[in-house]
């Protein structure tokens, strides 16, 4: 049974100056996982009093773009022209790791769908840069962010404790 991958709720974008908005195309979590994972950043800022990425939403980031904001609604055609022939897919979330210098993720299992996705969002790409736009940027190691731009003192004690700590969820990304 064919889904559409992506919503258009799972794009999102930020003003940027010289005419341009970022886009993040992004998916989510279902409901009960979402619950989870956002406790779990409820207890991790509990435990380090560093409450800035707790309002931010668990998503899988997948790309970013800068892009003319005339180019929108194109965009939203061709995003979902492309999505629609995804099917959805399992994704499985299990244990935690780190970016140094700063950041604590929860890690994926199954990256195989989200590089067949990457392909398919080529296409999306050349219309982005034959529109003089800069490169849509492909995210490499899809994660959620439970914590990131930690001082490092911080980031260091969370990584020890969070290397020996489990969490394993899975949930199919539908949109």
């Amino acid at each position: 049974m064919k889904t559409s991958f992506f919503s258009s709720h799972s794009i999102t974008k930020e003003i940027y100056g010289h005419g341009l908005s970022e886009y993040l195309l992004a998916g989510q979590p279902d409901a009960e996982v979402y619950e989870k994972i956002l406790k779990e950043k409820q207890l991790f800022y509990d435990e380090y009093n560093v409450y800035e990425m707790i309002k931010r939403n668990p998503q899988l980031i997948v790309a970013g773009f800068l892009v003319k904001e005339t180019m929108e609604e194109t965009l939203s055609r061709w995003i979902q022209r492309i999505c629609s022939h995804q099917q959805g897919f399992i994704i499985t979330l299990n244990n935690y790791s780190g970016f140094p210098p700063n950041s604590i993720y929860l890690r994926l299992l199954n990256r195989q769908s989200f590089q067949k996705l990457s392909i398919a969002l080529k296409e999306l790409y050349r219309y982005i840069t034959s529109c003089t736009c800069p490169p849509m940027q492909f995210v490499s190691r899809i994660h959620i962010s439970i914590a990131k731009d930690l001082p490092e003192n911080i980031y260091v004690d969370a990584l020890k404790k969070y290397a020996h700590k489990t969490f394993h969820e899975s949930f199919t990304l539908n949109d």
